[in-house]
């Protein structure tokens, strides 16, 4: 976990997390993710130069290779870490976002890093189907940490 920005977060209750979203969805202890936190400038450089988008975002996530939910890829305990990829967090977007919405922003912070890893690991919400099921698996491991999901 790369910290680069100046707001406040808990940053071991977000390495557990994390851990605790691989070690749930089945992925070895020793797979490896990037999770960036940065200011809304990077992150409004991120969000133009691979998504096209203006303007910074709560959360973008890049994963390695295309996974499917629910499937863990094949990986040689002998060999190197599993790669899965980086998910990218603006505190200073998130928290505001949490403040909008009257919420808890540890909830909301907890709710972007499931959200990006699930992303890495073949989550999405395109349709009402994926989304719902994308929900309910944020909403279960939240509740894992003493979270929840708005």
């Amino acid at each position: 976990m790369a910290d680069e920005q100046s707001e406040s977060v808990d940053l071991e209750h977000l390495r557990g997390l994390a851990e605790l979203v691989l070690r749930e969805e089945g992925y070895p202890p020793e797979s490896e993710l990037t999770v960036l936190l940065v200011n809304e400038d990077e992150m409004s450089s991120y969000n133009e130069r691979f998504l096209n988008r203006a303007g910074p975002t709560d959360v973008l996530a890049f994963p390695v290779e295309e996974l499917v939910p629910g499937i863990t890829p094949d990986h040689d305990a002998s060999g190197p870490p599993l790669m899965i990829g980086d998910v990218i967090v603006a505190p200073a977007y998130v928290r505001r976002q949490a403040a909008d919405s009257e919420i808890d922003f540890d909830d909301e912070m907890a709710l972007m890093i499931a959200h990006g890893i699930l992303h890495l690991l073949g989550y999405d919400h395109l349709d009402d189907e994926d989304a719902a099921l994308m929900e309910r698996r944020e909403t279960e491991l939240l509740s894992k940490v003493g979270r929840t999901r708005r």
